[in-house]
């Protein structure tokens, strides 16, 4: 569970309110403890000097008491005499001496002497020998007189063992005006307050300077590494812009290509095809006039012009390769079924095609790239895969398009040079990655061919 209005406090803000607290919660638990343990000292110190003066005065005139009768006069005498000019005559109010049984044995209040009470636990721990003292309400029976007077007394049980033996034959109950115990106990308590409290300060100023130096070492390194994290993001959008100017070059190199294959093209057609055009009808005419004149040079002649057809058909069949088809304003889908229909009509041979639906048109440099892998897929399989049923499949992969030609041919292995034809997979695979995507073959012998290229859908638009 969130603390309101925490999270506004800095990380060592917030430890050294938390620590403070538990540094409190110390600090009270240490002084509760103390402040206890100073007054059961002090009440043990009053019990202590009672034991005292019970063995050193009390005990020696009731050594000859008879277990199970009274006190003898001379003894109460002299104890009388020495409860009234005791050293402890300014706190000592009243003195009781009980016999195991719990008869009064004397009282300086005579109507108390002879009579019996329930022995209770604190007598009980006395006859056993230990020495019990605490403040006491006065709510025993026994203590009816003192509760006219007193609302609180220093109630003190010791022991009076036998000189002989050593056993309790009797308990000395003193009592005596708390007032100057309870200031002691209060002035200890105020010290012990005073030396906890201090010490929890002394640790919390060396606390809250270890967690300043520790926390301005973090915002040192919080500085250092934003600092290279926008650096960081510099080189990242620097790369960014350098990968869209890579897509947009190769896009550009894309149509240019394609524009110079064109021009290419229409330089064979319109030169050399035609220079080979009208020297193929020259040959013709010499061969007509010519006729009956010699078979031997009709001969020559028809050659030549034979060699001169060949040629021009060559020369045709290479522009016609070198131009691609107009692709603009077409879908991916378009594009491949453009070039598997133009593989078809120039080979006779079927290809099965599939395309899934939802094909925006698509980026010309794309379209291209498609009709030429489609192109050099096809026309690789026909020269090289022998007699082989030949499938392309265009999918939309969500902002990329899939295009994979396959075939059940003899196989190859793609690991091997083998001349033009690694060729025309190097230069499917350039075309491909100039526009950021993947190309990849997979075949091996006697177990067909199978062409992936995967390109983006969207082209960053070029001015050529």
């Amino acid at each position: 569970m969130r603390i309101l209005g925490i999270d506004r406090f800095t990380f060592a803000g917030q430890f050294l309110l938390f620590s403070l607290g538990i540094l409190l919660i110390g600090m009270v638990t240490i002084g509760l403890w103390m402040q206890s343990n100073v007054k059961r000292a002090m009440i043990d110190r009053t019990a202590g000097m009672a034991a005292l003066y019970v063995d050193s005065l009390v005990s020696p005139l009731i050594q000859d008491t008879p277990a199970d009768g009274p006190l003898s006069s001379t003894a109460r005498a002299e104890l009388d005499i020495l409860v009234e000019s005791t050293p402890l005559d300014s706190e000592l109010v009243s003195v009781k001496i009980w016999s195991p049984t719990g008869e009064i044995l004397y009282s300086p209040n005579p109507d108390l002497i002879g009579r019996t009470f329930d022995v209770h636990e604190n007598l009980v721990r006395a006859f056993s020998g230990e020495v019990v003292s605490g403040l006491s309400d006065l709510s025993e029976p026994e203590n009816e007189n003192e509760r006219l007077t007193w609302d609180m007394l220093i109630e003190t049980y010791a022991p009076v063992r036998s000189e002989g033996t050593g056993s309790v034959i009797a308990v000395a109950e003193f009592y005596q005006l708390p007032d100057e115990l309870i200031a002691k106990i209060r002035r200890a308590q105020l010290q012990s307050w005073i030396i906890v409290g201090f010490a929890t300060l002394i640790m919390y100023v060396l606390l809250v300077g270890m967690v300043r130096r520790a926390s301005r070492t973090i915002r040192r390194q919080q500085a250092e590494l934003l600092a290279s994290v926008r650096e960081l993001q510099r080189a990242l959008d620097e790369n960014q812009d350098l990968h869209a100017k890579v897509n947009k070059a190769a896009a550009r190199t894309t149509i240019l290509n394609e524009r110079f294959l064109r021009r290419v093209s229409a330089d064979i057609h319109d030169g050399p095809a035609q220079d080979v055009a009208f020297a193929l009808l020259r040959i013709e005419h010499i061969a007509e006039s010519t006729e009956g004149n010699g078979s031997g040079t009709r001969e020559d002649v028809k050659s030549l012009a034979r060699a001169l057809t060949s040629a021009l058909t060559n020369l045709r069949a290479i522009t016609h390769g070198l131009r691609a088809p107009s692709v603009e304003g077409l879908t991916p889908c378009d594009a491949a079924r453009r070039a598997v229909s133009d593989f078809g009509r120039i080979s006779g041979e079927p290809v099965e095609f599939t395309c899934n639906e939802g094909f925006a048109l698509g980026p010309v440099p794309v379209n291209l790239t498609i009709y030429r892998v489609v192109q050099e897929s096809l026309a690789n399989s026909f020269k090289h895969a022998g007699s082989a049923s030949r499938q392309v499949c265009v999918t939309n992969s969500g902002g990329f398009v899939d295009v994979e030609i396959r075939d059940d041919g003899v196989g190859f292995d793609a690991g091997v040079d083998t001349g033009v034809a690694t060729l025309g997979l190097v230069g499917m695979r350039e075309r491909v990655e100039l526009l950021g995507g993947t190309f990849t073959v997979q075949s091996a012998a006697n177990q067909g061919t199978i062409v992936s290229a995967r390109l983006p859908l969207v082209i960053e638009a070029t001015d050529v």
